[in-house]
């Protein structure tokens, strides 16, 4: 094995996910994934050199799921790591970049749990548990919306009450960060030009889905805001609505406010448009199967991405690509088809043989254009995470960093 591993954890309410990466290579040598935690369900999957095993914890609770995890690992594997790289959905406006966590970032942490009270628990007890199974390790937080600090006020700030922002933090933040600061990198790799010149509309699309408007490398936009459930229509939330639904529902079904978000998070969306599901792939086949329900979901789904598109560009003064990942746009023809037919006006027209084959052997290109472009390439959150806790590691030693 290689002279030096990361671990990196993704701990979410539900599950936890495991990955030893190489963070050179981006070899993964371990991964591994507990499902259903905290139910009697519980059960823990790990792959090893490409032979899967399956196992049942003895505590079915997060960290009883995620120290058996870590348990599965050898005595060489652990004498591998250089450190364990935690993704954290919120770091608020404090951490604009990744950061090595001692006692007193853990306490800002806990500061942040109000802003994501249904994520930051669970990223927090992965830290703890992790810290406690692996002490004198790196443990480097790498957050969802540091990408997005760089937003200037004109974008990042609400037509709100005052004291809603100075007091309660209330301002658009931002979420899938870690994937748009490494696609628009990639993205600028791929085209051969440096990402300081560049002005990249990056759509992160799959249940939970994004865009971003990056220009020379830094984020200065994005649909996303105070919470994950602002802008793009996703699976099971229902991105924009006007906000006085909340009180109408509220009042129509006798609903609190909690009950109105609940439904917007978990039974809207794609699920809710097509009846059918929050998987895109099952929604395409319906509709193609002639669901008008479905087929409506696709089309929704497709139209607010190119607006957001539109939207973004007048943000970034011009547009020289746009860049399609995750799930859906790493793999959807459909998805992407139904959005560049919105994108004429902008001067980009799908290239359908391309676009069949996801961009393979078009380095990536789903457009006839070469300016502005529309390429799909594929995320690596992991590889991201692995890159700056190897890189923090060795500040933290005094090591050149690689």
């Amino acid at each position: 094995m290689g002279a030096e591993w990361v671990l990196v954890l993704n701990c979410g309410s539900s599950s936890v996910k495991l990955a030893l990466v190489d963070p050179a290579s981006g070899e993964r040598r371990v991964t591994g994934l507990a499902e259903r935690v905290g139910t009697s369900g519980a059960t823990v999957h790990l792959c090893r050199d490409g032979v899967e095993d399956t196992s049942v914890p003895e505590d079915p609770s997060s960290r009883g799921a995620l120290t058996h995890l870590m348990a599965s690992l050898d005595d060489g594997e652990r004498d591998s790591l250089v450190g364990v790289g935690h993704r954290v959905v919120h770091g608020g406006s404090r951490f604009s970049a990744s950061v090595a966590v001692d006692d007193a970032i853990l306490a800002d942490l806990h500061s942040l749990v109000d802003l994501a009270p249904l994520h930051m628990p669970a990223n927090l007890l992965g830290i703890e548990t992790a810290r406690d199974a692996l002490p004198g390790l790196a443990q480097v937080a790498v957050f969802d919306t540091a990408f997005h600090q760089t937003m200037p006020p004109v974008a990042y700030r609400y037509a709100v009450p005052r004291d809603w922002y100075d007091e309660h933090h209330v301002r658009r933040y931002g979420f899938h960060g870690t994937s748009h600061r490494f696609v628009s990198a990639r993205a600028a790799e791929v085209l051969g030009r440096d990402v300081e010149d560049l002005r990249l509309v990056v759509l992160h699309l799959g249940n939970g889905c994004s865009a971003a408007a990056v220009r020379g490398g830094e984020s200065i936009d994005t649909t996303m805001g105070l919470t994950p459930l602002e802008g793009l229509v996703m699976g099971t939330r229902s991105g924009d609505v006007d906000p006085g639904l909340l009180g109408y529902v509220a009042r129509r079904l006798d609903l609190d406010v909690e009950g109105v978000v609940d439904a917007l998070n978990t039974r809207s969306g794609l699920l809710a448009l097509s009846g059918i599901s929050n998987d895109m792939r099952t929604v395409c086949e319906a509709a193609e199967q002639g669901s008008p329900d479905a087929r409506l979901a696709v089309d929704v789904f497709c139209y607010r991405a190119a607006k957001a598109v539109g939207a973004l560009a007048v943000a970034l003064g011009g547009l020289d690509a746009v860049v399609l990942t995750g799930g859906i746009g790493e793999h959807s023809a459909e998805v992407r088809r139904g959005i560049l037919s919105h994108l004429g006006v902008l001067g980009l027209h799908e290239d359908p043989s391309a676009n069949a084959e996801h961009g393979r052997g078009t380095s990536g290109r789903v457009s006839r254009e070469d300016h502005p472009v529309a390429l799909v390439v594929p995320t690596d959150e992991e590889l991201l995470i692995a890159r700056d806790t190897a890189h923090l590691a060795a500040q933290a030693v005094g090591e050149p960093v690689r």
